[in-house]
């Protein structure tokens, strides 16, 4: 079936897109919803936008303030200039229960849009569940952190209340339930998928000359998890084994690395290239050219996604494939469920991460033809979300 034949072959539903945009505005994760957006829309779908400020005071982050308090001002504007820019029109709300108040462009419509909805995805189960969204009949759970999702639920009687709220689980760890995989049951019926990738939107170019293998990270997202008499930690965890790494390299390597305890002088003295995140990624069409900037992909994976064996494989990394740019990234079982060898270079230790970049420095051009091949094949958001939304619409 075509990309123009998927478009137009499912009924139209009304959706609603529960995601984290105004209280997250910055470039990575705004493409973590545009792409859903685009994708439902391409489909044919009436695509809605809807955040909840979440009953926290400590909800809204303001890059400009360098804050995170309850103030969705910046985030307002940066979710108005995101939409007007990629013609997704007024079809969005902001929630804020700190006043009782919507705010954004469809404010006086949000209640009408739920009332009539269809489908609900929540993207990272990151927003509550109110009267106008548990009332839609079919609500998905997108998991986009698996492990650390499954032991909330089993160690948090708030977050397991709010992931009970919906009637179909769906996770990035495509291994959940396998042999071998550690994520442990919650109890939820979790069914595999990925990030799906509006591939219209991420043209490959050429690749700039000296251009470095690079990686855009946080160095510690929160406290190591534990479960079952094991850790589930961080990226800080897994980078360890990987600092020399530039020592060793054919090919310079960058960190845009976020994170107040990250070691940056270290990490710069061993060899690495170190810029700050906001500067590259501040805006979704920042983070689109720094990609675009790279020769490939370098990079870590939490060390929790490494250790559950989750299957996990990051939007990030699915959108450098998307450019055209080759990834060495470390395994977390992904292998099993993507194609591995040219485009996409898994690694578990330090001297297959060198013979990864150095099968991507010999052989360039196969591997970029090769890295756009997986994403068309793979993470093409017409199949993603096509299959996604007739799976919860069935149960």
């Amino acid at each position: 079936m075509s990309r123009e034949t998927a478009t137009r072959s499912r009924a139209a539903l009304r959706i609603v897109v529960l995601g984290y945009l105004v209280r997250g505005p910055v470039g990575g994760m705004a493409w973590v919803t545009l792409h859903f957006l685009h994708g439902l829309r391409r489909l044919g779908h009436d695509v809605w936008f809807i955040e909840d400020s979440t009953d926290s005071p400590w909800c809204c982050y303001d890059p400009q303030r360098s804050v995170t308090d309850a103030d969705p001002t910046y985030g307002l504007s940066y979710a108005a200039t995101v939409f007007a820019r990629e013609g997704l029109g007024d079809n969005w709300a902001y929630w804020d229960a700190h006043t009782a108040r919507w705010l954004g462009a469809g404010a006086a419509r949000a209640l009408e849009a739920c009332a009539h909805a269809d489908l609900v995805l929540n993207l990272s189960g990151i927003n509550p569940l109110r009267a106008w969204t548990a009332a839609i009949p079919h609500r998905a759970f997108i998991d986009t952190d698996p492990v650390f999702t499954q032991i909330r639920h089993l160690t948090d009687a708030a977050a397991r209340e709010l992931a009970r709220g919906h009637t179909v689980f769906f996770t990035y760890g495509e291994h959940f339930g396998r042999p071998g995989c550690l994520i442990p049951d919650d109890g939820f019926p979790w069914r595999p998928t990925r990030q799906p990738i509006v591939l219209e939107h991420w043209p490959v170019r050429p690749v700039p000359a000296g251009a470095p293998f690079a990686t855009i990270m946080l160095w510690n997202s929160y406290d190591v998890r534990r479960h079952g008499g094991r850790e589930f930690g961080m990226k800080s965890e897994s980078f360890g084994p990987y600092v020399e790494l530039p020592a060793r390299s054919p090919l310079p390597l960058e960190l845009a690395l976020g994170g107040p305890d990250a070691p940056r002088a270290m990490l710069a003295t061993a060899g690495w290239r170190i810029v700050s995140p906001l500067d590259v990624s501040w805006w979704p069409w920042d983070y689109r050219d720094y990609i675009a900037a790279s020769a490939g992909e370098f990079g870590v994976a939490k060390h929790g996604y490494v250790t559950s064996r989750s299957g996990a494989f990051s939007d990030r990394t699915a959108a450098f494939l998307a450019s055209g740019r080759p990834v060495v990234v470390q395994e977390t079982g992904f292998s099993d469920h993507l194609p591995a060898g040219e485009g996409l270079l898994p690694f578990s230790t330090p001297d297959e991460a060198v013979a990864a970049l150095e099968a991507a420095q010999r052989n360039p051009l196969r591997h970029q033809r090769a890295a756009r091949a997986i994403a068309e094949q793979h993470f093409d958001s017409d199949v993603v979300l096509g299959r996604l939304v007739d799976e919860a619409m069935s149960v």
